[in-house]
């Protein structure tokens, strides 16, 4: 399988820079997805999780001024009923594969992220937007006479108030992104020109982190939340006795306990044995 930066992919570009997985979207004027682009979409998705070297993956625009303004029209009156049918459950299929691999998502939006392109974004860990009263954001599908349906309808009211979800949807109506990171759709707003900055700094003390825990911090929360109380506590358990005795938790506690910096990074990569100063 190829590594994550070696994806040769048509409507995606991929790089990796110091453990940090960069995934742009890049079909222009809008952005806008079909099948094709799910498809590679789910390819990158799959680097992500099955590249070791990939610790924290920003998702973002190769475009200026868009995110991504969600389904393309033109394929759905292009399409039959049932392979845009297909082309729905495929995406939300790849949006729970994001949220199930064991490494953090982060949406950087700087530009339009409306529809799909919301539901993409919000199938990321942490949403970055930048802060330009011209970027647009909603769910426009009822113009359509139809619903969200990547997820939308479901991962929205996970996120902020249910009735304010359901206005959202109902109405069609568009937000600025201070608006939306005002009802909590997103955690972070900056000036356009500081957002990647703020993304990469976030990035960079995620991959300094224990990877192991990183990730089942990941699944207990968002595995942990679909079930009934005792049996999220149960699977937190198996999560935390899977890290107990591991090489980062023993790592974690001999520098906790001898005043020195843990090198979860090398010890993960093979570089450094646990417990060691070398």
């Amino acid at each position: 399988m190829k590594s994550f930066d070696e994806l040769d992919l048509e409507y995606f570009r991929t790089e990796t820079r110091d453990h940090i997985g960069i995934l742009r979207i890049d079909r222009p004027p809008v952005n806008a997805h079909n099948i094709d682009v799910l498809l590679e979409l789910q390819r990158a998705v799959e680097g992500v999780r099955f590249d070791d070297e990939v610790r924290v993956c920003v998702f973002g625009s190769a475009n200026d001024d868009v995110f991504s303004t969600g389904y393309d029209i033109n394929a759905l009156q292009e399409e039959t009923g049932e392979r845009t049918g297909y082309a729905s459950q495929t995406s939300k299929e790849i949006i729970m594969k994001m949220r199930s691999t064991d490494t953090l998502f982060l949406a950087a939006v700087d530009g339009h992220c409306m529809g799909g392109g919301l539901e993409l974004a919000l199938a990321c860990d942490f949403r970055f937007v930048g802060d330009d009263d011209d970027y647009r954001v909603g769910m426009p599908e009822i113009h359509l006479g139809l619903i969200a349906g990547e997820a939308g309808t479901q991962l929205l009211p996970r996120y902020i108030d249910r009735s304010e979800a359901l206005r959202l949807m109902v109405t069609g109506e568009e937000l600025t992104p201070a608006e939306a990171t005002e009802k909590g759709i997103f955690d972070e707003i900056h000036p356009p020109e500081e957002l990647e900055d703020a993304v990469f700094e976030f990035a960079e003390m995620i991959v300094e982190k224990p990877a192991g825990a990183v990730g089942h911090n990941k699944l207990a929360v968002n595995e942990g939340l679909e079930l009934p109380l005792w049996d999220a506590l149960a699977h937190e358990r198996e999560l935390q006795n899977q890290l107990l005795g591991s090489d980062i938790a023993e790592e974690g506690v001999d520098a906790f306990l001898n005043k020195r910096d843990p090198d979860f990074l090398g010890v993960e990569l093979g570089d450094k044995e646990p417990g060691s100063d070398e």
